[in-house]
């Protein structure tokens, strides 16, 4: 069903908004001319390369450290999931709470004599923005670790550390081999979560947000309300190729590291 719709985006994009007339490759000029689209390509392909290994580290360091608890697993694991069922707009309220020039931080630094910081429309707005994404899916990631490393064998283990293995060495050439599908499974995941922190970051900053946190859903969002259906199509094209690519590469980097291992 997704096919006939993927289709018209990609015709859309070789054809004039009005007309019907035949551009060629003039609309995807136009987006790759566009400074805004610069600027939301810089500050996605940034939050990307902080967020998805930050978060895919510390969420496996943690699973690992869980798996030697196991009384308390099951509760854990309810936990961290709590923050995916909780609503947007309650997160949003939770941020405004927080960073907002009258919120709690800045009512700390007022305490300690500081001048009061608008975290949410300063340089440190990314930062928010990457808290708040490593927040919501840090506990849904660390359950995907721990059902993989559930699914290891303990024998491996044993007969690994009789041949005098420590823990790091057992970590690299037993946890990290058989944890191959996974890594490709919560890379992944992560990638299409990360463009999901889009919502509180448009509810929290309105369609122009500090430039720092100017993604690519804020200039298609932008482009859709001022009908620019044009380079909406040419940007989509653009971005799911582009998706496409860092799938593949995923796919493939993850297929190296097992057999290297």
């Amino acid at each position: 069903m997704a096919v006939i719709p993927t289709l018209d985006v990609v015709r859309r994009s070789l054809f004039s908004a009005m007309g019907n007339k035949f551009v060629g490759l003039e609309n995807f000029a136009s987006v790759l001319t566009n400074e805004s689209f610069f600027l939301a390509v810089k500050n996605t392909g940034r939050f990307l390369l902080l967020c998805i290994p930050l978060l895919l580290t510390l969420s496996l360091l943690t699973a690992s450290l869980l798996m030697r608890q196991r009384w308390c697993q099951s509760l854990l694991k309810t936990t961290y999931l709590l923050p995916m069922v909780i609503p947007v707009t309650s997160v949003v309220l939770i941020i405004q709470a927080v960073f907002s020039k009258n919120g709690l931080l800045s009512a700390l630094c007022t305490l300690f004599g500081k001048t009061p910081v608008d975290w949410l429309n300063s340089e440190y707005a990314f930062f928010v923005l990457v808290l708040c994404y490593l927040w919501k899916n840090f506990g849904y990631n660390v359950v995907l670790w721990m059902a993989g490393l559930s699914a290891i064998p303990n024998e491996l283990y044993e007969a690994a550390r009789i041949d005098g293995a420590n823990e790091w060495q057992c970590f690299l050439h037993i946890t990290l081999p058989q944890l191959k599908p996974t890594v490709f499974m919560t890379t992944v995941l992560a990638l299409i979560n990360s463009f999901k922190v889009f919502r509180e970051a448009y509810l929290v900053a309105g369609r122009y947000p500090h430039n720092s946190i100017y993604m690519l859903q804020h200039i298609l969002s932008n482009w859709f309300t001022n009908l620019d259906m044009q380079k909406i199509s040419a940007a989509a094209v653009l971005l799911m190729a582009a998706i496409c690519l860092a799938v593949f590469f995923i796919a493939r980097l993850s297929a190296r590291k097992g057999e290297s291992l």
